[in-house]
Protein backbone atom coordinates (compact mmCIF):
# COMPACT_ATOMS: atom_id res chain seq x y z
CA UNK A 1 0.00 0.00 0.00
CA UNK A 2 2.84 2.33 0.87
CA UNK A 3 4.59 1.61 -2.42
CA UNK A 4 1.40 2.31 -4.31
CA UNK A 5 1.02 5.65 -2.55
CA UNK A 6 4.58 6.66 -3.40
CA UNK A 7 4.03 5.59 -7.00
CA UNK A 8 0.85 7.62 -7.20
CA UNK A 9 2.64 10.67 -5.82
CA UNK A 10 5.35 10.32 -8.44
CA UNK A 11 2.78 10.05 -11.22
CA UNK A 12 0.96 13.11 -9.93
CA UNK A 13 4.17 15.14 -10.21
CA UNK A 14 4.84 14.31 -13.86
CA UNK A 15 2.30 16.80 -15.35
CA UNK A 16 4.14 19.62 -13.55
CA UNK A 17 7.54 18.69 -14.98
CA UNK A 18 9.00 20.76 -17.87
CA UNK A 19 8.67 19.36 -21.36
CA UNK A 20 12.07 17.62 -21.58
CA UNK A 21 11.87 15.46 -18.43
CA UNK A 22 8.16 14.80 -19.04
CA UNK A 23 8.73 13.59 -22.59
CA UNK A 24 11.89 11.81 -21.48
CA UNK A 25 9.94 9.75 -18.95
CA UNK A 26 7.43 8.79 -21.62
CA UNK A 27 10.12 7.77 -24.13
CA UNK A 28 12.01 5.80 -21.47
CA UNK A 29 8.83 3.97 -20.46
CA UNK A 30 8.08 3.27 -24.12
CA UNK A 31 11.56 1.80 -24.59
CA UNK A 32 11.19 -0.48 -21.58
CA UNK A 33 7.80 -1.64 -22.84
CA UNK A 34 8.91 -2.24 -26.43
CA UNK A 35 12.51 -3.48 -26.22
CA UNK A 36 11.95 -6.91 -24.54
CA UNK A 37 9.63 -7.89 -27.38
CA UNK A 38 11.50 -6.24 -30.26
CA UNK A 39 15.00 -7.48 -29.37
CA UNK A 40 14.31 -11.22 -29.93
CA UNK A 41 12.64 -10.47 -33.26
CA UNK A 42 15.56 -8.33 -34.36
CA UNK A 43 18.15 -10.91 -33.34
CA UNK A 44 16.23 -13.72 -35.02
CA UNK A 45 15.18 -12.15 -38.32
CA UNK A 46 17.62 -9.32 -39.08
CA UNK A 47 20.04 -11.46 -41.08
CA UNK A 48 17.21 -13.26 -42.90
CA UNK A 49 14.89 -10.42 -43.92
CA UNK A 50 15.76 -6.88 -42.84
CA UNK A 51 12.57 -5.41 -44.34
CA UNK A 52 10.31 -7.85 -42.49
CA UNK A 53 12.25 -7.18 -39.30
CA UNK A 54 11.63 -3.45 -39.62
CA UNK A 55 7.91 -3.96 -40.27
CA UNK A 56 7.43 -6.25 -37.28
CA UNK A 57 9.48 -4.20 -34.82
CA UNK A 58 7.81 -0.93 -35.90
CA UNK A 59 4.38 -2.54 -35.54
CA UNK A 60 5.39 -3.65 -32.03
CA UNK A 61 6.57 -0.12 -31.26
CA UNK A 62 3.23 1.33 -32.33
CA UNK A 63 1.26 -1.18 -30.25
CA UNK A 64 3.45 -0.37 -27.24
CA UNK A 65 2.85 3.34 -27.91
CA UNK A 66 -0.93 2.86 -27.97
CA UNK A 67 -0.84 0.97 -24.68
CA UNK A 68 1.42 3.51 -23.00
CA UNK A 69 -0.63 6.49 -24.21
CA UNK A 70 -3.72 4.97 -22.63
CA UNK A 71 -1.88 4.43 -19.35
CA UNK A 72 -0.29 7.89 -19.62
CA UNK A 73 -3.65 9.53 -20.04
CA UNK A 74 -5.36 7.63 -17.25
CA UNK A 75 -2.71 7.77 -14.54
CA UNK A 76 -0.68 10.89 -15.37
CA UNK A 77 -3.35 13.26 -16.65
CA UNK A 78 -6.40 11.54 -15.11
CA UNK A 79 -7.96 11.46 -18.54
CA UNK A 80 -9.81 8.31 -19.55
CA UNK A 81 -10.41 9.65 -23.07
CA UNK A 82 -6.88 10.71 -23.96
CA UNK A 83 -7.23 9.75 -27.64
CA UNK A 84 -10.25 12.05 -27.99
CA UNK A 85 -8.19 14.91 -26.59
CA UNK A 86 -5.65 14.24 -29.35
CA UNK A 87 -8.38 14.66 -31.97
CA UNK A 88 -8.99 10.96 -32.63
CA UNK A 89 -12.76 11.27 -32.49
CA UNK A 90 -15.26 8.81 -33.95
CA UNK A 91 -17.41 11.31 -35.81
CA UNK A 92 -18.77 11.90 -39.31
CA UNK A 93 -16.82 15.16 -39.58
CA UNK A 94 -13.53 13.47 -38.70
CA UNK A 95 -14.14 10.68 -41.22
CA UNK A 96 -15.01 13.16 -43.96
CA UNK A 97 -11.88 15.16 -43.13
CA UNK A 98 -9.84 12.00 -43.58
CA UNK A 99 -11.43 11.18 -46.94
CA UNK A 100 -11.10 14.76 -48.21
CA UNK A 101 -7.50 14.97 -47.00
CA UNK A 102 -6.58 11.72 -48.76
CA UNK A 103 -8.20 12.90 -51.99
CA UNK A 104 -6.58 16.35 -51.99
CA UNK A 105 -3.02 15.27 -51.26
CA UNK A 106 -3.26 12.30 -53.65
CA UNK A 107 -4.31 14.77 -56.35
CA UNK A 108 -1.53 17.19 -55.38
CA UNK A 109 1.07 14.43 -55.73
CA UNK A 110 -0.12 13.42 -59.18
CA UNK A 111 -0.43 17.06 -60.21
CA UNK A 112 3.22 17.62 -59.27
CA UNK A 113 4.32 14.96 -61.74
CA UNK A 114 1.64 15.90 -64.25
CA UNK A 115 3.08 19.41 -64.52
CA UNK A 116 6.59 17.99 -64.84
CA UNK A 117 5.34 15.71 -67.61
CA UNK A 118 3.91 18.71 -69.47
CA UNK A 119 7.34 20.34 -69.31
CA UNK A 120 8.95 17.13 -70.53
CA UNK A 121 10.88 16.55 -67.30
CA UNK A 122 9.29 13.14 -66.66
CA UNK A 123 7.27 10.65 -68.68
CA UNK A 124 4.54 8.35 -67.44
CA UNK A 125 4.75 4.59 -67.98
CA UNK A 126 2.10 1.88 -67.61
CA UNK A 127 2.27 0.36 -64.10
CA UNK A 128 4.37 -2.79 -63.80
CA UNK A 129 1.85 -4.17 -61.28
CA UNK A 130 -1.92 -4.56 -61.51
CA UNK A 131 -3.21 -1.04 -60.88
CA UNK A 132 -6.12 -2.12 -58.66
CA UNK A 133 -3.81 -4.19 -56.46
CA UNK A 134 -1.33 -1.31 -56.41
CA UNK A 135 -3.98 1.19 -55.32
CA UNK A 136 -5.31 -1.06 -52.56
CA UNK A 137 -1.87 -2.03 -51.26
CA UNK A 138 -0.70 1.58 -51.41
CA UNK A 139 -3.80 2.85 -49.63
CA UNK A 140 -3.50 0.36 -46.77
CA UNK A 141 0.21 1.09 -46.34
CA UNK A 142 -0.40 4.84 -46.44
CA UNK A 143 -3.27 4.61 -43.96
CA UNK A 144 -1.18 2.71 -41.42
CA UNK A 145 1.87 4.96 -41.80
CA UNK A 146 -0.12 8.19 -41.60
CA UNK A 147 -2.28 7.00 -38.70
CA UNK A 148 0.76 5.98 -36.65
CA UNK A 149 2.82 9.09 -37.41
CA UNK A 150 -0.03 11.56 -36.99
CA UNK A 151 -1.18 10.06 -33.69
CA UNK A 152 2.39 10.45 -32.46
CA UNK A 153 3.34 13.85 -33.93
CA UNK A 154 0.06 15.78 -34.19
CA UNK A 155 -1.52 13.82 -31.34
CA UNK A 156 0.65 12.98 -28.35
CA UNK A 157 3.70 15.17 -29.10
CA UNK A 158 1.68 18.23 -30.10
CA UNK A 159 -0.40 17.92 -26.93
CA UNK A 160 2.73 17.75 -24.77
CA UNK A 161 4.31 20.75 -26.51
CA UNK A 162 1.16 22.84 -26.11
CA UNK A 163 1.41 22.48 -22.34
CA UNK A 164 4.70 24.42 -22.31
CA UNK A 165 4.86 26.63 -25.39
CA UNK A 166 2.85 29.21 -27.29
CA UNK A 167 0.99 28.20 -30.44
CA UNK A 168 3.61 29.60 -32.89
CA UNK A 169 6.49 27.95 -31.00
CA UNK A 170 4.60 24.68 -30.78
CA UNK A 171 3.96 24.72 -34.53
CA UNK A 172 7.63 25.29 -35.37
CA UNK A 173 8.98 22.79 -32.84
CA UNK A 174 6.54 20.10 -33.90
CA UNK A 175 7.52 20.54 -37.55
CA UNK A 176 11.21 20.51 -36.68
CA UNK A 177 10.97 17.32 -34.61
CA UNK A 178 8.84 15.67 -37.30
CA UNK A 179 11.56 16.35 -39.86
CA UNK A 180 14.42 15.49 -37.52
CA UNK A 181 13.09 12.07 -36.49
CA UNK A 182 12.95 11.02 -40.13
CA UNK A 183 16.76 10.97 -40.01
CA UNK A 184 17.19 8.24 -37.43
CA UNK A 185 19.19 6.14 -39.85
CA UNK A 186 22.84 5.33 -40.67
CA UNK A 187 25.07 8.39 -41.16
CA UNK A 188 25.69 7.76 -44.86
CA UNK A 189 21.94 7.63 -45.45
CA UNK A 190 21.45 10.82 -43.42
CA UNK A 191 24.01 12.60 -45.60
CA UNK A 192 22.39 11.27 -48.76
CA UNK A 193 18.85 12.37 -47.80
CA UNK A 194 19.47 15.51 -45.69
CA UNK A 195 18.29 17.63 -48.64
CA UNK A 196 14.72 16.50 -47.83
CA UNK A 197 14.78 18.19 -44.41
CA UNK A 198 13.23 21.54 -45.52
CA UNK A 199 10.30 19.80 -47.23
CA UNK A 200 9.67 17.55 -44.22
CA UNK A 201 9.77 20.60 -41.94
CA UNK A 202 7.23 22.43 -44.11
CA UNK A 203 4.97 19.37 -44.19
CA UNK A 204 5.25 18.97 -40.41
CA UNK A 205 4.12 22.45 -39.46
CA UNK A 206 1.54 22.47 -42.28
CA UNK A 207 -0.19 19.50 -40.67
CA UNK A 208 -0.30 21.33 -37.32
CA UNK A 209 -1.99 24.24 -39.07
CA UNK A 210 -4.39 21.84 -40.80
CA UNK A 211 -5.41 20.29 -37.49
CA UNK A 212 -6.12 23.66 -35.89
CA UNK A 213 -8.00 24.84 -38.95
CA UNK A 214 -10.27 21.78 -38.70
CA UNK A 215 -11.29 22.11 -35.03
CA UNK A 216 -8.32 20.05 -33.76
CA UNK A 217 -9.59 16.85 -35.36
CA UNK A 218 -6.84 14.43 -36.33
CA UNK A 219 -8.60 12.99 -39.39
CA UNK A 220 -7.49 15.80 -41.66
CA UNK A 221 -3.81 15.25 -40.72
CA UNK A 222 -4.07 11.50 -41.31
CA UNK A 223 -5.77 12.16 -44.63
CA UNK A 224 -3.32 14.74 -45.93
CA UNK A 225 -0.28 12.73 -44.82
CA UNK A 226 -1.71 9.48 -46.11
CA UNK A 227 -2.66 10.92 -49.50
CA UNK A 228 0.90 12.08 -50.14
CA UNK A 229 2.25 8.64 -49.21
CA UNK A 230 -0.42 6.87 -51.26
CA UNK A 231 0.07 8.98 -54.37
CA UNK A 232 3.82 8.53 -54.45
CA UNK A 233 3.59 4.83 -53.49
CA UNK A 234 1.51 4.06 -56.57
CA UNK A 235 3.83 5.98 -58.89
CA UNK A 236 7.05 4.68 -57.36
CA UNK A 237 6.22 1.03 -56.68
CA UNK A 238 4.38 0.80 -59.99
CA UNK A 239 7.52 2.21 -61.69
CA UNK A 240 5.31 4.66 -63.56
CA UNK A 241 7.85 7.49 -63.81
CA UNK A 242 10.89 7.98 -66.02
CA UNK A 243 13.00 11.10 -65.49
CA UNK A 244 14.24 12.63 -68.73
CA UNK A 245 17.07 14.61 -67.10
CA UNK A 246 16.20 17.64 -69.22
CA UNK A 247 16.63 19.83 -66.12
CA UNK A 248 18.94 19.44 -63.10
CA UNK A 249 17.94 17.06 -60.31
CA UNK A 250 17.71 19.92 -57.82
CA UNK A 251 14.56 20.97 -59.68
CA UNK A 252 12.81 17.61 -60.06
CA UNK A 253 14.29 15.92 -56.98
CA UNK A 254 17.78 14.67 -56.15
CA UNK A 255 18.02 10.88 -56.46
CA UNK A 256 14.50 11.02 -57.96
CA UNK A 257 13.02 11.93 -54.58
CA UNK A 258 10.31 14.54 -55.24
CA UNK A 259 10.70 16.28 -51.87
CA UNK A 260 14.42 16.68 -52.52
CA UNK A 261 13.81 19.15 -55.32
CA UNK A 262 12.55 22.67 -55.90
CA UNK A 263 9.25 21.51 -57.43
CA UNK A 264 8.35 19.30 -54.49
CA UNK A 265 9.29 21.96 -51.96
CA UNK A 266 7.32 24.54 -53.92
CA UNK A 267 4.18 22.37 -53.96
CA UNK A 268 4.47 21.75 -50.20
CA UNK A 269 4.90 25.48 -49.60
CA UNK A 270 1.66 26.18 -51.48
CA UNK A 271 0.05 23.38 -49.45
CA UNK A 272 1.26 25.09 -46.26
CA UNK A 273 -0.20 28.44 -47.32
CA UNK A 274 -3.50 26.69 -48.05
CA UNK A 275 -3.59 25.43 -44.45
CA UNK A 276 -2.25 28.55 -42.74
CA UNK A 277 -4.78 29.94 -40.24
CA UNK A 278 -6.16 33.42 -40.76
CA UNK A 279 -4.13 36.28 -39.32
CA UNK A 280 -6.45 36.87 -36.37
CA UNK A 281 -6.02 33.23 -35.36
CA UNK A 282 -2.39 33.01 -36.45
CA UNK A 283 -0.81 29.66 -35.48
Amino acid sequence: MQNKTIFDLLLNKIPNYPILPRVGIFVLALSFLWFPFAAPVYLTLQNQDANLTTIITMAMLFIAFLILVKVWGKYVYKNNHIFRSYGLVNSRRNFLNLVVGFSISFAITWSLFGIQALFGWVTFNPPTTNIVYLLIEGFLSALFISFAEELFFRGWLLSELEKDFSAPSTTAINGFIFALLHFIKPLDEVIRTIITFPALFVLGFSLVWAKRKHKNLLGICIGFHGGFVWGYYVLNVGEMLTYTDVVPQWITGINQNPIAGLMGLGFLTVFALFNMPKQKRMV
